[in-house]
């Protein structure tokens, strides 16, 4: 039961009552910077094929899709640097600033790869621009998800921080869907010839207006409750160095850090395989391989289809871990990609339809059992003075070595070994991970954030808490 700061009885002055519409804004606001993301990523993917053409025509095919998936790859080496910079700033500045800059940056580096010329134009400087613009797409990202993420959770009551938090991966899926299906659509409206040489750079524009819109509904929002009380609480918060807030981060919640960092390694490893692998095992590898696979048309429509049935699921399953825990839930995704991670991968060896329909499905639903609990398990994990960075810095460099990385070491490990087994081994070892780290995490759910007082829905709500805290005394 929630108790005042100090042990001293709770009053209604200790809690926060969170107007409804404006957590509504919140999350709206918070989830198209996450749509803005991962629309980028979507349309990267279901054009590697064609990225590997435009700008890498002078390597082999093989090469060229390695090149193409290594590139992607590398937008992820910079997003803990990301990290380090955008998530202490958060913290010291606050929460809706930094996200209103990341959000902009996100759109730009995505439309600037929209503008470049191919490599048959201007030589190895194609190759190299690109490589810049997903720096800069990946440096903004490293402070985007942490932020958004501490974001809701500081907005959301305590019993509805699962639900809330969930809408964030809504918007997650609902991104790359957009990018999937738009792309789907200008392939089967322009053609393959004219896909290649200019039809390909459409959804990378669009991006623009996209992260437009969240910067204008990002800037319509105040501070998050928990961050407005801690610079009441401290109001020279802001005045020392953010190098004591790495010291803090590092020393005395290390175990946060590790504990966040293998829950990442889960929940992305099978993120990034569903979403940023499968259309190039499906449609290039398998192929290659002499086995049957997918066509691109084929593979897409039915990614896109899992990608609509994990959007149905995904607040379901939120508000399912505010009535029975986060813990449930998360270690249920864990132990289904240990069991089903191999026979997943085997059913999308045999092709068909079906067999690929099934086997996608399956590693959906085992990433939604995260994506749909993740967002408001983590944040709980840091106290507000250093939710962001703290967040911001393992979010990141664990997402970077073994979420982003997954499509390129997939690509090498099979291309190195013939080995089209490796999807499934890969995804075993991310839900051991998973589930080690489940088994020590402390349950968050209805609790309030640390350093945050207990946040409600209502005043009634509110009354009855502070009655129940009393009896309790």
């Amino acid at each position: 039961m929630a108790a005042a700061e100090g042990g001293r009885n709770l009053t209604l002055a200790d809690v926060t009552v969170t107007d409804e519409r404006v957590a509504r804004r919140a999350v709206m606001a918070a989830a198209i910077g996450n749509l803005t993301e991962w629309y980028d990523f979507g349309v990267y993917s279901y054009l590697t094929a064609i990225i590997s053409k435009v700008f890498f025509a002078n390597l082999s095919p093989g090469l060229a899709t390695l090149a193409t998936l290594a590139t992607f790859a590398a937008s992820f080496l910079i997003r803990p640097f990301g990290g380090l910079f955008f998530g202490p700033l958060g913290d010291r500045i606050g929460r809706t600033k930094v996200l209103a800059t990341t959000v902009i940056l996100m759109a730009c580096g995505t439309t600037l790869l929209g503008v470049i010329p191919s490599y048959a134009a201007i030589g190895a400087a194609a190759p190299v621009l690109v490589l810049f613009a997903r720096l800069v797409q990946g440096f903004s990202t490293g402070g985007e998800y942490a932020g958004a993420m501490t974001f809701i959770a500081e907005y959301a009551p305590d019993k509805r921080r699962g639900f809330l938090g969930s809408w964030l991966e809504f918007g997650t899926l609902t991104g790359y869907t957009f990018g999937a299906l738009l792309v789907t659509l200008l392939t089967a409206v322009l053609g393959d010839q004219r896909m290649l040489s200019w039809g390909w750079r459409i959804p990378f524009l669009i991006a623009l207006p996209i992260g437009v819109t969240g910067l204008y509904l990002r800037l319509r929002l105040e501070e998050t409750p928990a961050f407005e009380q801690l610079v009441a609480k401290s109001p020279q918060h802001g005045g020392t160095a953010i190098r004591d807030d790495f010291r803090l981060i590092f020393t005395r919640h290390w175990r946060a850090l590790l504990l966040v960092g293998g829950l990442v390694i889960a929940w992305n490893v099978t993120n990034y395989m569903l979403t940023s692998y499968m259309p190039t095992y499906l449609t290039t590898t398998l192929p290659r391989h002499g086995e049957r696979g997918t066509s691109s048309m084929a593979a897409n429509v039915l990614q896109i289809v899992v990608l609509l049935v994990l959007m149905v699921i995904v607040t379901f399953l939120g508000r399912l871990s505010d009535r029975v825990g986060r813990r449930p839930v998360l270690m249920t995704g864990s132990l289904a990609l240990v069991v089903l991670g191999v026979p997943m991968v085997l059913l999308l060896q045999v092709g068909g339809i079906g067999p690929t329909f099934l086997g996608l499905m399956m590693m959906g639903l085992s990433l939604v059992c995260f994506s749909s609990t993740a967002p408001s398990t983590l944040p709980a994990m840091f106290p507000t003075e250093i939710r962001y960075g703290g967040l911001s810095i393992a979010f990141n460099i664990f997402v970077s070595a073994f979420g982003g990385t997954t499509a390129a070491v997939m690509g090498a490990l099979i291309l190195a070994t013939g080995n089209l087994l490796w999807p499934g081994y890969y995804l075993m070892a991310a839900g051991v991970v998973g589930a080690v780290c489940v088994y020590f995490v402390r349950e968050s759910a209805r609790r309030p954030l640390a350093g945050a007082n207990p946040a409600v829905a209502s005043e009634e709500e509110a009354r009855e808490l502070v009655a129940q805290a009393q009896a309790d005394r």
